[in-house]
């Protein structure tokens, strides 16, 4: 999004051979979401897109070629108006596209049928996959165009859809007596590389609900095979109309504490990205455990490490005088 009408202007010139290295600076700028006025490339003008044009800058002089950067308060010939007209239409092919896809998303959950429900987690995927596409667009998309915000606003509802199907599509041998919980002690089995809601989950359920309790990794159809599943479609204790699991294990051991409410709604929009609850400390935590992710191939140490890190948070948030409850 544009929040000033400074500008960043660059003119390059690169020999005509090797051909691979006109290309390569092409498409980084296209990458980039610059836009073109004649022969010059343009940017709004913020710290991020002035970095980016400064690496550029150096590779197009490592290849022998001339780079020129030039930051401007405003072009003579253009309104700010008409500049950013040009980014709306950079973008627009992108959105349409994605615009086309979320309505067809959206069409497949409504025709979805009680005996369709055990497919849904495709769903799941293509809805994920639409949403990083999303995110990579709009990072480009230098004019917050109008039309990117329709299309966040479809992706939402086939999201909120999905999560309703998945809710939907629990088996009724998995669903257990109600009110029937795991003893003591049990394995709890989840999905390998564990992310948000599936590090929060075992470290709600290792420090407030068993302290006895081990975890383990299998695919999706093998969890039950394993130990108790945990966030897996299907699951019982898993996502439940518009709770993440760590909200239904909340909800099925009846889990009070205030900081733990807190922590479910960071957990909520780090995990869910619905705009339910409006935590700042969402996308730090997101970020904080995607980076263990990359770090560490072992997935009970990314486990561990991630533990620790609610530990922290359950430990920062305002103490309300209350220990962990323990079974």
């Amino acid at each position: 999004m544009v929040t000033t009408h400074r500008w960043l202007i660059l003119l390059v010139g690169l020999p005509p051979t090797p051909s691979r290295v006109r290309v390569g600076v092409w498409r980084k700028l296209k990458r980039l979401g610059a836009v073109t006025i004649g022969s010059a490339w343009l940017l709004p003008d913020t710290p991020e897109t002035l970095e980016q044009f400064q690496w550029l800058v150096q590779e197009v002089r490592a290849a022998k070629g001339t780079a020129t950067l030039i930051r401007a308060e405003r072009i003579e010939t253009m309104t700010d108006a008409e500049i950013l007209a040009l980014f709306e239409k950079r973008a627009a092919p992108e959105y349409e596209r994605l615009q086309t896809e979320c309505r067809e998303l959206l069409a497949r959950l409504d025709r979805l049928g009680a005996a369709d429900r055990a497919g849904v987690e495709r769903w799941r995927a293509r809805l994920d996959r639409l949403r990083v596409e999303l995110d990579r667009v709009r990072r480009t998309d230098h004019a917050d165009s109008a039309l990117g915000r329709r299309v966040a606003t479809l992706l939402e509802t086939a999201a909120a859809r999905v999560r309703a199907a998945e809710a939907g599509s629990v088996p009724r041998a998995a669903r257990g007596k109600a009110g029937a919980l795991p003893p003591p002690g049990s394995t709890w089995v989840t999905r390998p590389r564990p992310h948000v809601d599936r590090v929060a989950s075992a470290w709600l359920i290792k420090r407030f609900i068993d302290r006895d309790a081990t975890f383990a990794f299998a695919d999706a159809a093998d969890t039950a095979k394993k130990g108790v599943p945990f966030d897996v479609l299907g699951a019982a204790f898993g996502h439940r109309g518009d709770d993440c699991t760590f909200e239904t294990l909340m909800k099925r051991f009846r889990l009070t504490d205030r900081r733990l409410r807190a922590i479910a709604e960071i957990v909520h929009e780090a995990d869910l990205k619905d705009g339910k609850y409006v935590r700042a400390e969402a996308a730090g935590l997101d970020v904080a455990l995607r980076a263990l992710l990359a770090a560490i191939p072992d997935d009970h140490e990314v486990l561990e490490r991630g533990m620790a890190v609610f530990d922290g948070l359950y430990a920062m948030l305002k103490r309300d005088g209350r220990s962990p409850p323990r079974r």
